[in-house]
């Protein structure tokens, strides 16, 4: 297992540098920084040559990268336009976005793996189809209709909730807006663990436990979901990432200032180094994850062994 854990974070580098460097060329080749120093009115090039010095944005794109590589293993990441070092905003915006993560995936958990199963074994069934049918809608319904829906019902019509998320952001807030931005997710959960559920039921191990008479909550429980949960672990492990990067909309309908919302104003103000900053935490995140799916493997299946 050690072995194993050594050869993946060896294979994370390149990963890491290769996905950092895509996301600092297409930044940085794509936008233009000092125009969104200066606003709307145009800086003059006195002022504009000074800013490019100040920023290092005179240097080649190649110097740019190393040295915002070297910044970066030293936990600097450089300075927003406003002055503001990027740490800080990443201190304020990582941990909402975080526990606006958690509450999704709880859902995702809770209700999309509850359900999943309930339709596996009961497939064909109209509990079966009303939730295949329900899945089938809240896939088919984007993200922000859904949380404009909800914040105009529970917020503002019925007054259940608040409409905008408040500056501290507690969980107790964020109940609405992680289950909308884990509704797609959880419908694939609840669809993917229903199609492994029904597929692992007829394999010959689910079989002889059942032949052997133990009790039915021991053979689903122990003989049948762990191993049918192997997909469905990858699938959350790696959806992750992308509700933590993905949460721009949620954030923008419930005013939550977190990772989504940084960087939607760092693409809007072209400011480079808070996209470039806040997308190489998420690239981590990313790794991250799937480092743990994959030693989470061995856990459900037994089977699986890392040489």
């Amino acid at each position: 297992m050690g072995r194993y854990v050594l050869r993946r974070l060896l294979q994370m580098v390149p990963v890491f540098v290769g996905a950092t460097l895509l996301i600092f060329l297409m930044v940085n080749v794509m936008g233009d920084p000092v125009a969104g120093l200066c606003g709307e009115r145009q800086c003059d090039a006195a002022t504009a040559a000074q800013l490019e010095r100040e920023y290092g944005l005179d240097q080649s794109l190649a110097r740019q990268y190393l040295t915002y590589m070297g910044n970066v293993l030293t936990g600097d990441f450089g300075t927003a336009f406003n002055g503001q070092q990027v740490t800080e905003l990443m201190s304020t915006a990582f941990p909402v976005t975080v526990r606006l993560t958690i509450v999704a995936v709880c859902f995702e958990i809770v209700i999309g793996i509850t359900l999943g199963v309930v339709t596996g074994l009961r497939r064909g069934r109209p509990v079966d189809t009303t939730v295949l049918l329900g899945t089938l809608v809240v896939v088919s319904v984007p993200t922000f209709v859904t949380g404009l829906l909800l914040q105009l019902l529970l917020g503002v019509e019925w007054g259940w909730i608040k409409p905008s998320v408040s500056t501290a952001a507690p969980f107790d807030e964020l109940i609405v807006p992680g289950l909308v931005l884990a509704s797609v997710s959880l419908a694939y959960v609840t669809r993917l663990t229903r199609t492994s559920i029904a597929e692992n039921r007829r394999s010959d191990h689910v079989r002889t436990a059942v032949a052997k008479g133990l009790p039915r909550r021991r053979v689903i429980v122990r003989h049948l979901l762990r191993n049918s949960l192997i997909p469905v672990v990858t699938f959350i492990g790696t959806d992750i990432g992308a509700l933590m990067g993905g949460a721009i909309v949620t954030e923008r309908i419930f005013n939550i200032h977190g990772v989504g919302y940084q960087l939607y104003q760092g693409v809007l103000r072209q400011n480079t180094q808070t996209v470039v900053g806040f997308v190489t935490v998420l690239v981590l995140v990313f790794l991250v994850a799937n480092l743990l799916v994959d030693l989470l493997y061995a856990v459900l299946d037994p089977r699986i062994r890392y040489a």
